[in-house]
Formats: C-alpha cells, structure tokens, sequence
C-alpha cells in the first residue's frame, strides 16, 4: 500500500511540475489517503504486536 501512495506522489509531481493541476490534486488526494491508511495500519499492527509479546 505504501507503494501505491508513492507512485501517485510522483505522479502528482511530474504532474504539477507540467502543469496538469487537475491531476495533480487528485494523484495528491490519493496519495495522501494512502499514507494515512498505511500509518494507520502500522500503528495497529504496532500495538497488536506488543499486545501478543506479552502474553
């Protein structure tokens, strides 16, 4: 997933970068979402993780 976030990071930059703002704020909106997804994913797994150590 975090690879997704990345590729549609640099799309939006080599879209902004030829003035496609169009899709550059949607690859940026997507991008975003992703990374949010991802961090949240990882904070879960994170907690799971050290939840099961203990026991």
């Amino acid at each position: 997933m975090l690879r997704w976030a990345l590729i549609f990071l640099v799309v939006a930059i080599i879209a902004g970068v030829l003035g496609f703002s169009g899709i550059a704020g949607a690859a940026t909106g997507i991008a975003q979402i992703l990374f949010f997804v991802f961090l949240i994913l990882l904070v879960i797994s994170l907690i799971m993780g050290a939840m099961r150590g203990r026991g």
